[in-house]
């Protein structure tokens, strides 16, 4: 697969960085006093500086749960979803979603866990035991 790129709004660019690099463990490429580009998971997202965050962000239902609709996060392997998923507990993070399996004995079975960073962006993590359920049908 190519890497994808993805540009998002953040208010503060000093915990933008403490969280995706400090926490996430992204690696960091260009940087501004405006923007930073991550290394998240072999992708390039670019945390943007701006004046004003719109907070109205609509939710859809998805298995029970209220999901955030504007969202992105990667596809991890299981072993690695679970790990990060221990290391955001231990560090006390508040998930909008906690870990769980969705879709159970189902097509699409998956792990996932929904949180925001430090400006409201919701990320979801998520991992299938077998890759090729990511787009089966």
């Amino acid at each position: 697969m190519s890497p994808f790129h993805l540009a998002f709004p953040v208010k503060d660019l000093q915990k933008t960085r403490k969280f995706y690099e400090g926490l996430l463990g992204c690696g960091i490429g260009r940087t501004s006093d405006r923007w930073i580009d991550f290394d998240f998971w072999g992708n390039q997202i670019t945390a943007h500086l701006v004046d004003e965050a719109d907070h109205s962000e609509p939710t859809n239902r998805v298995d029970g749960k209220d999901v955030p609709v504007r969202h992105f996060g990667a596809i991890l392997e299981w072993e690695d979803w679970g790990m990060l998923a221990e290391k955001l507990q231990a560090n006390e993070i508040e998930f909008v979603i906690e870990p769980y399996i969705r879709f159970q004995g189902e097509v699409g079975e998956q792990a996932t866990m929904f949180l925001y960073d430090p400006s409201g962006n919701a990320l979801e993590f998520k991992s299938f035991k077998d890759f090729d359920q990511i787009f089966a049908k």
